[in-house]
């Protein structure tokens, strides 16, 4: 006959098993509906506050879906607007010569999938000119710091979240 399970034994199963999710990396992510106050940017808008190190994605006028990103290290942030112009699944990634630079042993190419790609599970890219994007991580404890050369890292299950509700010309706009 089995003994019948105490309370304190199914709480200490219960806070085991949180502790071993939060340790892969599947928790619940830092998604969250917020208010918004700011009523200067339409539906479908991405608004990046690079001091907060949170990005927005303007659900309609009022609220908005909060995510916690990585930014760019100090002097690889910058603030502009930009527009959507890539939307790539699992991406290879070549590293700007920038980072090549930094780290010339980088090989030339990065396949997708590869858990030494750092664009993680998605790539939105940002135009003009392409030197930039909202993508992915494979290194998910960058997520809140000022951890890239420009780009904007969000937790895999985030920006595959996200990718879901952009489309090509999206305006990001980038303040400090």
């Amino acid at each position: 006959m089995t003994r019948p399970r105490a309370p304190l034994d199914l709480a200490f199963a219960a806070a085991t098993a949180l502790l071993a999710l939060s340790l892969t990396g599947r928790a619940a992510y830092a998604r969250e509906l917020v208010e918004t106050l700011d009523q200067r940017y339409r539906p479908g808008t991405i608004v990046i506050r690079t001091g907060e190190r949170r990005l927005y994605f303007v659900n309609d006028y009022g609220t908005a879906i909060r995510y916690r990103i990585a930014v760019g290290k100090a002097g690889k942030q910058w603030r502009g607007v930009k527009y959507v112009e890539e939307l790539r699944v699992d991406p290879a990634w070549s590293p700007p010569a920038s980072v090549k630079r930094d780290n010339p042993r980088l090989p030339d190419v990065i396949p997708g999938g590869s858990p030494r790609n750092p664009m993680g599970a998605r790539v939105i890219g940002l135009g003009p000119g392409g030197e930039y994007a909202i993508h992915g991580t494979n290194m998910p404890g960058t997520i809140g710091t000022a951890a890239s050369y420009g780009c904007f890292r969000m937790h895999n299950q985030d920006v595959i979240d996200l990718y879901a509700r952009v489309r090509m010309g999206t305006p990001v706009v980038v303040l400090p």
